[in-house]
């Protein structure tokens, strides 16, 4: 994918007269006046010839749907109105009432949610298995299984997903395999090359980058897929703000920039986290520590991505200590953003599981997980070393 950063800062030209835009404009109309009852009959009947209702379409959605085609190596991807629209939709497009369908057991919060509670509720059985070995998901497998969701990097955990063994033993048993490639991004890998049916991300994050939009994306490659796709995002309403659209495309023209440069702060990081005192393990793929790092340097390219985790020592009050030392850096639920934040999964993300639950992922009230900007790494090591050692004191 060498030519990833030069695609994204090409422009999406908006042509008036013997002129063009240099920026995308904003086309905030939801309403469009056909000419007359054919005109309006062959704007349904033969997409892209114009828009009707900002539901159906617009101008902002097209565009960004454009450069995260190129990105994926895909045409017709579908934006959203947030990540989890799009897991929904892929999910709801793929299943009905009276299949089954497998998740990582390490998948995000309110995707194991919807596993545990939305879809049950609708006909549809649920299970869960361990996403880093195929033969585990393997023996999940129901004869009414019809789709396998993994994570390619677990949230947050970081596990790596046995992309390739899963995408063999989907293939084979004629199953649809929904891969949310959040964490990975496209610039690590492009998820239907390697054997996704279909690829979900939530734009909100790293794609758009700056905290300040709500969207998602997902794409396939098969076409009747596609269509099932369009029309329930229509018919449910999963529809993006044109702003928002407008703003995580200008947002990708600095995608791989940014990438770049937070995984090299990541590693380092990373690193220097580990070598703390009061920190029990540190969770990044790039590290030889890490229990998948093999094949996360296979499957990624090499690439440990942007995001880490790592575990205190103590529990709640140490956890406390740490936030309330480092100021600096916004503790909030979130990820992907240019400047550092910092996530406690057991009171955000994954709040709703027991504390049984969380345990058997490992997710303690020591547990921390890093979405590193593009600060200076010196000012980013100062605060963590703060940090740790505040938590340490009262652990």
């Amino acid at each position: 994918m060498t030519d990833t950063p030069e695609a994204l800062v090409r422009r999406m030209p908006f042509h008036a007269g013997r002129s063009r835009s240099v920026a995308t404009p904003i086309v905030p109309s939801v309403v469009w006046a056909a000419e007359t009852p054919d005109d309006l009959d062959r704007l349904y009947s033969e997409p892209g010839t114009g828009y009707t209702y900002g539901r159906e379409g617009a101008p902002n959605a097209d565009a960004l749907a454009a450069r995260l085609d190129a990105l994926e190596g895909v045409c017709g991807g579908i934006v959203t109105g947030s990540g989890m629209a799009a897991v929904t939709a892929a999910l709801l497009g793929c299943l009905r009432a009276g299949d089954h369908v497998v998740g990582g057991d390490q998948l995000y919060g309110r995707s194991l949610r919807l596993m545990a509670e939305t879809l049950p509720s609708l006909g549809i059985a649920t299970s869960l298995a361990d996403p880093t070995d195929a033969a585990a998901m393997a023996h999940a497998l129901r004869p009414e299984t019809r789709a396998i969701l993994i994570e390619t990097v677990s949230n947050p955990t970081l596990r790596v997903a046995d992309l390739t063994g899963i995408a063999a033993l989907a293939r084979a048993r004629g199953i649809a395999l929904i891969v949310d490639a959040t964490f990975s991004t496209p610039r690590a890998i492009r998820a239907l090359d390697h054997g996704a049916t279909v690829v979900v991300h939530s734009v909100t994050k790293l794609l758009a980058g700056h905290s300040d939009v709500t969207l998602g994306y997902l794409a396939t490659r098969d076409e009747g897929l596609r269509t099932r796709l369009r029309t329930l995002a229509v018919t449910m309403g999963l529809t993006p703000s044109p702003f928002d659209c407008w703003l995580a495309e200008r947002g990708l023209a600095t995608f791989a920039l940014r990438h770049d440069r937070a995984e090299t702060n990541a590693a380092a990081l990373a690193d220097h986290i580990a070598a703390q005192p009061g920190v029990a393990r540190v969770i990044y793929p790039g590290r030889p520590d890490h229990p998948d790092h093999t094949r996360a340097v296979a499957l990624l390219g090499g690439r440990g991505g942007t995001m880490l985790s790592f575990v205190l020592t103590g529990g709640r009050a140490a956890a406390n200590a740490l936030t309330a030392a480092m100021p600096q850096v916004a503790f909030a639920p979130t990820l992907g953003d240019v400047g550092t934040t910092l996530s406690h999964p057991p009171t955000s993300s994954h709040r709703a599981l027991t504390p049984e639950g969380r345990a058997a992922l490992g997710i303690t009230e020591g547990f921390f997980r890093v979405s590193v900007g593009i600060e200076d790494i010196g000012l980013l090591t100062a605060d963590f070393t703060r940090g740790i050692a505040a938590a340490a004191a009262v652990s």
